[in-house]
């Protein structure tokens, strides 16, 4: 049986105050170890929230929450993150951003320099290891930090959505780059998205979340080969995930379309 990465059971997080708004509520949701998961959900459900829990940036409000079998009581051992912005330090190069967390752990950098060079490889970013931050494409920072993140080898990959801010094509690069680099590491991955698209390209499972308070309405097992190429999406089975999530969307109220009628 493959061991589970993350237990949530019954999961509340309601923040303090007079008007202290309830992200989530009861969300119950166990990953296995190695699974990419894509997190689907409207704005403001709770998606992002439920990742800070996860990443022991968040206290939970009620409920149990486990990773590694280990109830979360701060930041767990062995987790990498990586949110909307790249966060990359102006003044250090590729090379000494990526190190940045095994300065943090006050490990021995010069052990690491085989790891950074091969993260270079594996992204593309060998012949960019000495630049800046300002002389590189949104997608090539957005390399960096995937690259910060896996440096220490976590178990758990943490992305809060990566790749909202890039342009379609580059996001679409970073898509396809994404899944080659998991294959390799076969970390876990938690992923958080908008798009529907992305999340069935990525995921071996979505969850779907309801609107706030955050649950997972839905769980869809994602049955489709990899490596997938782009051009999987174009196919009538990648169209029926895409079309379940956007029918379930429609029956929450997130989705309508408006009837013409002729004049």
């Amino acid at each position: 049986m493959t061991p589970t990465s993350i237990r949530a059971q019954g999961v509340q997080k309601q923040y303090p105050g007079e008007r202290g708004v309830q992200a989530l509520q009861g969300v119950d949701a166990d990953i296995a170890s190695g699974r990419f998961i894509s997190i689907l959900g409207p704005s403001g459900c709770g998606k992002s929230t439920f990742l800070r829990c996860i990443a022991g940036l968040e206290d939970i409000s009620a409920g149990a929450l486990q990773v590694g079998g280990r109830p979360v009581q701060g930041p767990p051992d062995g987790v990498g993150i990586v949110f909307q912005h790249h966060a990359l330090l102006d003044w250090r190069n590729v090379r000494d951003n990526i190190l940045l967390p095994i300065e943090f752990a006050g490990k021995p950098v010069a052990a690491h320099a085989d790891k950074v060079d091969h993260l270079l490889s594996m992204t593309g970013l060998t012949q960019f290891a000495h630049s800046y931050p300002k002389e590189l494409s949104g997608g090539m920072r957005q390399r960096v930090a995937i690259c910060r993140a896996l440096v220490d080898d976590p178990s758990l990959l943490l992305m809060d959505e990566p790749f909202g801010a890039l342009d379609a094509l580059t996001r679409d690069q970073m898509n396809v780059d994404l899944q080659r680099i998991w294959l390799e590491t076969r970390n876990t991955v938690v992923f958080v998205t908008h798009g529907i698209a992305e999340a069935v390209y990525l995921g071996d499972e979505v969850l779907v979340f309801s609107p706030r308070p955050g649950r997972v309405a839905h769980r869809i097992v994602v049955d489709l080969p990899r490596p997938r190429p782009l051009s999987i999406r174009e196919t009538p089975e990648f169209g029926r995930y895409t079309r379940e999530i956007r029918h379930l969307f429609s029956e929450m109220g997130l989705l309508t379309e408006a009837a013409h009628t002729a004049s």
